[in-house]
């Protein structure tokens, strides 16, 4: 995990994965999790996320990696809630990649939890729960650099996000909520006007956006073409690397 802000109605991870199929499944376990804690907490009915995630993967340039970072840490400031990252109330990598600490939460093992619960229902939470600790790593541009040269470039990128807030601010006459107001919004408001921005298919400068772009395309190629053979029952069919292949037929046709 390199970085991390969660916002009221989203959240933004910049991560590493071995492959696809350990980011499906570590996403899934968070979304999920997080989706019964909020059900608990604000009677909640349903799933508290809208849809499948959206994952977007990033180039090896060192430039468009330090654009997702800058990004993610202006979450929280971007959107007029706040002047600085370092004042978003909510969880947010900011503070913890400026001061070269891990982020800290608590985890209640409601497996074990509700299992005790079923012998003693007087069983208290608190014994079932755990303080934990993240700790952050580098981007892969940056891994080379020391921690105090790691230090200066999150320094950097969030004194620009701060004043540009503020001169953002000074030429519209507003003003940040602050993170009380933050704080203080019901879980169930909704914003009167939402425009959702389509997503691209990669991070990527220019010129290597058309190279994935075009590989990309051969990949959805060799997909359905294995798709269509399993469905015709070749059972031994190989699919692309990194992909959901979809389930084998019950019967042969």
């Amino acid at each position: 995990m390199h970085a991390v802000a969660v916002l009221s109605n989203h959240f933004h991870l910049l991560a590493s994965f071995t492959s696809v199929q350990q980011m499906a499944s570590f996403v899934g376990q968070l979304k999920t999790n997080i989706s019964k804690e909020v059900g608990r907490l604000h009677n909640w009915k349903g799933s508290l996320f809208d849809g499948r995630y959206s994952a977007v993967p990033l180039s090896d340039e060192p430039k468009i990696q330090l654009k997702r970072l800058r990004y993610v840490l202006s979450q929280g400031a971007k959107e007029g809630l706040v002047l600085s990252p370092l004042d978003w109330p909510g969880v947010h990598s900011a503070r913890a990649l400026v001061n070269r600490r891990k982020l800290r939460g608590v985890w209640v093992n409601r497996t074990d939890l509700y299992a005790a619960r079923q012998r003693n229902p007087k069983t208290r939470e608190d014994q079932f729960t755990e303080q934990t600790e993240l700790q952050l790593t580098a981007l892969p541009c940056l891994a080379h650099l020391s921690a105090k040269e790691q230090k200066r470039v999150v320094q950097d990128m969030i004194l620009a996000i701060e004043k540009e807030t503020l001169e953002r601010h000074r030429r519209s006459g507003t003003a940040p909520a602050g993170a009380e107001a933050v704080t203080r919004r019901r879980a169930h408001d909704r914003p009167k006007h939402f425009r959702p921005m389509p997503r691209p298919h990669f991070h990527a400068s220019k010129e290597l956006l058309r190279v994935l772009t075009d590989g990309f395309r051969l990949f959805l190629t060799a997909y359905r073409r294995a798709a269509d053979r399993l469905a015709a029952g070749e059972l031994s069919v190989v699919f692309p690397d990194n992909c959901f292949p979809p389930r084998c037929p019950s019967s042969r046709p």
